[in-house]
């Protein structure tokens, strides 16, 4: 008997469960802030997420890199600082503070993260629907005309004048039939991490044993006088206890020992766990990568017990709610960012955000990674958020149009944030003016994040590259 392969689905009737000016799929950091721009000066703009919170990565227990650039000058600032300001209210943020190999580290509380997003988007006017997942897109020739969503209520929709797609994954844009491209030029993704949180760190012992003894402790690129410096900061390295321990029979998954002090005494949060292979865009892969990290996380606490000063009375308090993804789907758009793009420290006519985050390549292979500076800072043009020939949707955050390379550089958090707020307010302008996206006037935009806050290097010619 042969199984079964495909199922036909009747076709049916969806209820429309509303009309928006703007509707944001995805609530992680670029969607917190791309729907806090469109809906600026009273647009109707709802944001939808399947988990029960927003924030994304902001709540798995990573700082937020990339806020200072390289040469130490904060280039990301506007509504992205403005999340961060409301956090320090709270005692739940930290300054951008300067770090050598991570350009800026911003500690964030991940449960401040989720009440201080959803408050920030009810006080912007944002109507924001949880679990709610993105199911299909409403198209109509080339034009998105909206999305279906998939719910205990069943399938619904929701129709916009525009759409920003703010997933990390691209969904909205492959759905809508956008090119997109995934990986190395072999398929290779960099791997995904599972946090997690010790409590119970010496962390003023750690901190003394490195900046004490450098020569006992391998700390790649940060000296170790960065240590006794500050009362928090970032452990990167530790190969020499990392070969011991395995010699001592541990199977690491990963070269370095990486360790970020919390906001509250004793609180460390590890980065060390690796899972080779898992595709984001695969339940099943995903699944093995969350079973597979859990079975790391049990190795590591003991590895950190056993060998690392500071660690002797730690005890585990809790897991990241998913896995970290790095890299998934990336869409093909009016300009594809390059590695040389980033080394080159490229400027763009059409630039609508500035980042300096290193290319970081967590191999897709092994447990290696690899960094390139370029120096100073670089240009995310307008052109990489806009997919080539689907209209109505605007893309932002890691998904953007970049090469495999080029991702590494521009996927962490404060990059992902000015993006959102780039993408909000073309959204609101194209809403406006009743055009598409792709016809927004990038001077004007560029204009408009400047006069609220965005920092922009100059344009260097007054003509606006052709969308």
């Amino acid at each position: 008997m042969n199984s079964i392969q495909s199922v036909l689905e009747p076709a049916r009737e969806l209820p429309v469960r509303k009309e928006v000016d703007v509707l944001v799929v995805g609530g992680g950091p670029s969607g917190i802030i791309a729907a806090q721009a469109a809906a600026e000066d009273g647009l109707s703009v709802t944001l939808i997420d399947s988990r029960s919170f927003v924030g994304g990565n902001m709540t798995i227990g990573l700082p937020i890199l990339g806020f200072l650039g390289q040469k130490g000058n904060q280039i990301i600032k506007g509504l992205p600082q403005k999340f961060i300001d409301r956090l320090k209210e709270q005692d739940a943020a930290s300054e951008h503070r300067p770090c050598p190999l991570h350009m800026s580290l911003t500690l964030v509380e991940p449960e401040a993260v989720k009440n201080v997003g959803l408050k920030m988007l009810h006080e912007s006017g944002v109507d924001v629907l949880l679990y709610a997942f993105f199911a299909g897109v409403i198209k109509e020739d080339n034009r998105v005309k909206g999305v279906i969503i998939e719910s205990k209520s069943g399938r619904e929709v929701i129709l916009a004048k525009t759409v920003i797609d703010c997933t990390g994954d691209a969904d909205v844009a492959y759905k809508a039939g956008v090119a997109c491209e995934q990986g190395n030029e072999k398929g290779g993704v960099q791997p995904p991490t599972l946090m997690f949180c010790l409590s119970g760190v010496d962390t003023e012992a750690l901190r003394m044993s490195i900046a004490e003894e450098p020569r006992t402790y391998l700390t790649d690129f940060i000296p170790s006088e960065y240590f006794g410096q500050n009362n928090q900061f970032i452990v990167v390295g530790l190969r020499s206890l990392m070969q011991k321990a395995r010699e001592d029979g541990f199977d690491l998954p990963v070269e370095r020992t990486i360790l970020i002090t919390g906001l509250r005494e004793g609180e460390v949060w590890v980065n060390m766990t690796r899972v080779n292979g898992v595709d984001g865009t695969n339940p099943a892969s995903l699944s093995y990568g969350e079973l597979e990290g859990r079975k790391q996380v049990e190795l590591i606490q003991k590895y950190l017990i056993a060998y690392v000063p500071g660690f002797e009375n730690a005890r585990f308090t809790k897991m990241a709610p998913f896995l970290g993804i790095r890299e998934t789907r990336r869409i093909v758009g009016k300009y594809v960012m390059t590695a040389q793009d980033v080394l080159g420290c490229q400027r763009f006519d059409d630039a609508i955000a500035v980042a300096s985050y290193p290319l970081d390549l967590h191999h897709p292979e092994g447990g290696g990674c690899t960094l390139e500076w370029c120096g100073d800072c670089y240009d995310i043009p307008y052109r990489s958020l806009i997919p080539e020939r689907i209209e109505n949707l605007i893309v932002a955050g890691r998904c953007i149009s970049t090469t495999h390379e080029a991702m590494s550089a521009i996927r962490v958090m404060a990059p992902c944030m000015a993006m959102g707020e780039a993408a909000g307010r073309a959204a609101k302008m194209a809403v406006r003016q009743g055009i598409k996206p792709s016809e927004v006037d990038v001077q004007a935009l560029r204009a408009e994040l400047l006069a609220t806050g965005a920092f922009l290097n100059p344009v260097e010619s007054p003509e606006p590259a052709a969308l």
